[in-house]
């Protein structure tokens, strides 16, 4: 064990072995209660915690301390929480990687993180494999959950059960922020975003703050359906774990899956993107009649959501339960009711409480209402954060306190936000962000292909699909299903083109620039929406 883990008391921390922390207190008092329920698998609070200490103390012993990074590639499971808090005890860092990731993605944010340590699973082995020798890490780095024996690393478990199921001496509450998420920037490499760090009692009161806004208690019972990797997932997830509330985990959303799973579990809450809407409604009428009046709230956010789609979602819910809220990786937001947004179709709402949102027009002039512009958040919280490796990107992003992701919309005269376009060139499918410069990196690096420029036109269910716009090489050939699987070696599937135009000549500005809103222009052309 490492002194720089196990010594040194800052601010706000508790000793003696006590951890402070909520997931300790509801072991203490109610040890039996589930905490985390994943097919026929339950795991109570006195499981957790222990494991939790457990997975804390296998950290200490590997070198992880304070403000270190380990980066988690994993689907949905139980391990992802156990980490996630036992980091938090340490005052470490858990760094997301998806479970979609080719191998350069996941070499890039591991070494961009500075991450220790690698936590998998064998489901990952051939990506995973590809990052490791690219990074050239030794299999002592990489620890791997499962059964079956791991293709290279160490079984997670067998570290566990070699450690003590007791707290780690000045260990934190933890468990609440300590997240570094990589969100795509123009340049095509994902960036992680950097929090100014809080004292631990401060960063659990802010989250037990959003719990009691939305009116969450320690009676839900919560579905996690969306990807832990993801923001929102995983922090509603730690969110109901903290009140003491029961985690229902689904390893991979499925739309008939999901609402068998409120019918049987008696569901409180969930956490949803408008995909998982057009899965729902797209089941046949017999599969969708479910008895779902247990749902208190559905929570939705990451993408716009049609207007048509919403109204026929509140339609397959109890009355008053969908509510949407705007914010993005770095923070939020605004919130709306089902019944003002029946008022408002199209609206994200207003400003949470202690939060604020205005508008700025091209001038850097606050502008009034109804008038289009940038939209800024100021959340009510007053925390920082940077975009790692470029002070130029956080610089701009921040104005005073206030930030903006390059969104544009308006407020209306009651304080109703509106989203008009999103970040200039970003494509949201499926609730996932995508950057066009990544996917054009890969494409030009074909043999065939001169210029490329990458766009998101409409698509029925995902909001947007990728659209590749290629010129080609004089004397060279290349199909679009070709280009499509040679990003596919490269690229997260969902990244990937879904169809390739070939052109003679891409537009260009006279300083060099893709008039990409000329290539949009013919997709969009009649839409009340154009990215």
């Amino acid at each position: 064990m490492t002194a720089r883990a196990l010594h040194a008391s800052p601010a706000g921390v508790t000793t003696n072995g006590s951890s402070g922390c909520a997931i300790t207190d509801t072991a203490r008092r109610s040890p039996a209660k589930p905490a985390m329920i994943l097919g026929e698998r339950v795991r109570t609070y006195g499981e957790l915690d222990e494991r939790i200490h457990r997975t804390a103390r296998a950290l200490v012993r590997a070198g992880v301390g304070e403000g270190d990074r380990v980066a988690v590639g994993l689907h949905n499971s139980f391990e992802w929480f156990e980490l996630l808090n036992a980091l938090g005890r340490l005052g470490a860092i858990l760094v997301p990687v998806s479970y979609r990731g080719k191998g350069p993605e996941i070499a890039h944010m591991i070494a961009d993180s500075g991450a220790r340590l690698l936590v998998t699973e064998n489901a990952l082995a051939p990506e995973v494999d590809r990052a490791l020798a690219e990074l050239g890490w030794s299999d002592d780095r990489v620890w791997v959950i499962g059964s079956e024996p791991p293709w290279r690393g160490s079984p997670l478990e067998a570290k566990l059960a070699s450690e003590r199921p007791e707290p780690i001496p000045n260990a934190r509450p933890g468990g609440a922020y300590n997240v570094m998420i990589y969100t795509s920037g123009t340049t095509g490499r994902p960036k992680g975003i950097l929090r100014d760090p809080l004292p631990p009692e401060r960063a659990s009161e802010q989250m037990k703050g959003l719990a009691a806004m939305w009116g969450f208690g320690e009676t839900e019972v919560h579905l996690v359906c969306g990807p832990l990797y993801h923001t929102a997932p995983g922090a509603q997830g730690q969110m109901h774990l903290g009140l003491g509330a029961t985690l229902v985990i689904q390893p991979r959303f499925d739309a008939e899956e999901c609402l068998a799973l409120i019918e049987r579990h008696r569901i409180t809450t969930v956490m949803m993107v408008p995909a998982m809407f057009f899965r729902i409604l797209a089941l046949p009428e017999e599969k969708r009649r479910r008895d779902l009046s247990s749902i208190k709230k559905i929570l939705h956010a990451a993408a716009p959501c049609p207007i048509e789609v919403k109204r026929r979602i509140l339609e397959v819910f109890p009355p008053g339960v969908v509510w949407e809220f705007y914010g993005a990786s770095e923070g939020g937001g605004t919130w709306i009711g089902p019944e003002e947004w029946l008022r408002k179709p199209g609206s994200v709402g207003r400003a949470w409480p202690g939060a604020r949102i205005f508008i700025v027009g091209d001038d850097g002039k606050e502008l009034p209402p109804n008038e289009i512009g940038t939209i800024y958040l100021q959340s009510g919280g007053g925390g920082r954060f940077a975009y790692k490796g470029d002070a130029d990107k956080t610089a701009s992003a921040f104005r005073g306190d206030a930030f903006t992701v390059g969104d544009v919309g308006y407020l209306d005269e009651d304080g109703c936000l509106f989203i008009c376009d999103r970040k200039h060139d970003m494509i949201i499918s499926g609730g996932a962000n995508i950057y066009p410069a990544e996917v054009e990196q890969v494409l030009y690096r074909h043999p065939a292909v001169v210029d490329a420029a990458v766009i998101g036109v409409p698509h029925d269910e995902m909001g947007e699909a990728v659209k590749a716009i290629v010129e080609l090489r004089a004397g060279r050939a290349a199909t679009a299903e070709d280009l499509i699987a040679f990003c596919r070696q490269e690229l997260s599937h969902y990244k990937c083109p879904r169809t390739v135009d070939f052109v003679p000549e891409l537009p260009r500005e006279p300083q060099g620039k893709v008039k990409k809103h000329v290539l949009r222009e013919p997709y969009w052309a009649g839409r009340a929406t154009r990215v």
